[in-house]
């Protein structure tokens, strides 16, 4: 597989990130997916910081929006407005810097799963919302599938296109997590019929029953039918990993296929 435009991920830093975000070339990574959750959240006061990761490295920079406590799908106006300004909010602040966003889908919460078709329309016109914003800063939004988890949106294939499609926006497509559709048995079919909608992708492996973001090539995923499905594809590689040893465990695994 070819690496050249691999990142690395991870949302287990919990200390300042910019000090081991210079080792990423070193290892032999060429971008970075900033994740807005802890210490890695984007702010006025690190902006400058950021900058200067950009203008001291050739790394290129992806975000994942939030996701701790954030429900696309919410019915709780105040909570759910809220998570929209944070979004938006992150968005505006990565403008010129980033060119990608990825977002996860909401999730029925237990008043949510007596009124799932409101939950429904409220994810997707949260994402809508999102998209425009986005839009307004040259940013492409990027919906992720999600792995086995109950009540939560975009498990499935036929699901993640279903949201697209209602989206209809020109910047939203598709961030194909290979753990997550491990989990769910449907890898192969989400590499057939997403092929089109993929414009980020995601690296993890898992023995097929829990997220675990093993490194690649430590759980069942079939990397061969990965390598195959996406090829041609053209955008971002990123690994998602605990830490930096795992990246490179994960990079050394996938120059090899």
């Amino acid at each position: 597989m070819d690496v050249s435009r691999l990142s690395y991920s991870s949302n287990a830093v919990l200390e300042k990130p910019f000090s081991w975000v210079y080792e990423l070339e070193d290892i032999g990574f060429t971008g970075w997916e900033m994740v807005q959750e802890g210490t890695q959240c984007l702010s006025e006061e690190n902006l400058p910081q950021v900058r200067e990761v950009l203008e001291t490295t050739d790394l290129e920079l992806t975000m994942h929006l939030p996701f701790s406590d954030m429900n696309l799908a919410g019915l709780n106006p105040g909570i759910h407005g809220e998570v929209l300004r944070q979004m938006k909010n992150l968005l505006s602040l990565a403008s010129g810097l980033v060119e990608l966003a990825v977002v996860h889908p909401g999730y029925l919460s237990p008043y949510g799963k007596k009124i799932p078709e409101r939950a429904w329309e409220t994810n997707v016109r949260s994402i809508q919302e999102l998209c425009d914003t986005a839009d307004e800063h040259g940013i492409a939004i990027a919906v992720e599938n999600m792995p086995d988890f109950p009540m939560i949106f975009g498990r499935e294939p036929d699901e993640i296109l279903r949201i697209l499609d209602k989206v209809d926006r020109d910047n939203v497509g598709m961030t194909l997590d290979v753990g997550h559709a491990n989990t769910t048995g449907r890898l192969e079919e989400f590499l057939e019929k997403c092929r089109d909608r993929i414009l980020h992708v995601h690296l993890h492996d898992n023995m097929g029953k829990r997220d675990e973001h093993l490194p690649a090539g430590r759980g069942s995923v079939n990397w061969k039918a990965v390598k195959k499905g996406l090829s041609g594809y053209k955008g971002r590689l990123v690994t998602e990993m605990s830490s930096l040893e795992e990246g490179k465990e994960s990079l050394e695994f996938l120059k090899c296929l």
